[in-house]
């Protein structure tokens, strides 16, 4: 990815898409050549209903900067109710998240179908611009310097 601006920060993030509705949704928005930022990396999922919280930190530890999760519409799920599901899930995921010192705008859900291509594109290039804004999340170093911090107090702990 191209740096952007003075800082040279390009955002780095995960989008968990309905197999159904959101990820035809990026497909169209590919084939119909539309323009977005490649920053976003696209996970199929069977439905954002199986999307929840750990999912969510996983990937922010794991390096992403932001997190979108994109589903069918309410009432379109092809699994009867798991876009209702992540509805009702995500205020208290992002509570979750604030109480781990998260920005609030570093996780967002969409519901994009298979026929808009350029509502993915849309989303996608404003998801960029709002996390490029709040500037890299830094939680993998963090993560990192606590993994090889700890198996060095444990050695020290431990009699010979």
């Amino acid at each position: 990815m191209s740096t952007n601006g003075s800082n040279g920060f390009e955002p780095r993030l995960i989008g968990f898409l309905c197999r159904w509705c959101s990820y035809n949704g990026a497909d169209l928005a590919g084939t119909s050549r539309l323009k977005y930022p490649p920053n976003m990396v696209p996970i199929k999922t069977n439905c954002s209903g199986r999307i929840d919280a750990t999912h969510i930190l996983k990937a922010l530890k794991e390096g992403a900067d932001g997190v979108l999760i994109a589903g069918c519409h309410p009432g379109d799920c092809h699994y009867i109710n798991g876009n209702y599901r992540t509805a009702g899930r995500f205020p208290l995921t992002q509570k979750l998240l604030e109480q781990l010192g998260l920005e609030h705008g570093r996780v967002r859900l969409e519901w994009v179908s298979a026929a808009e291509g350029d509502k993915f594109a849309r989303v996608v290039t404003e998801f960029t611009e709002q996390i490029r804004a709040l500037g890299p999340l830094g939680w993998s170093a963090q993560f990192v310097d606590e993994s090889v911090a700890a198996p060095a107090a444990e050695k020290e702990a431990v009699p010979a």
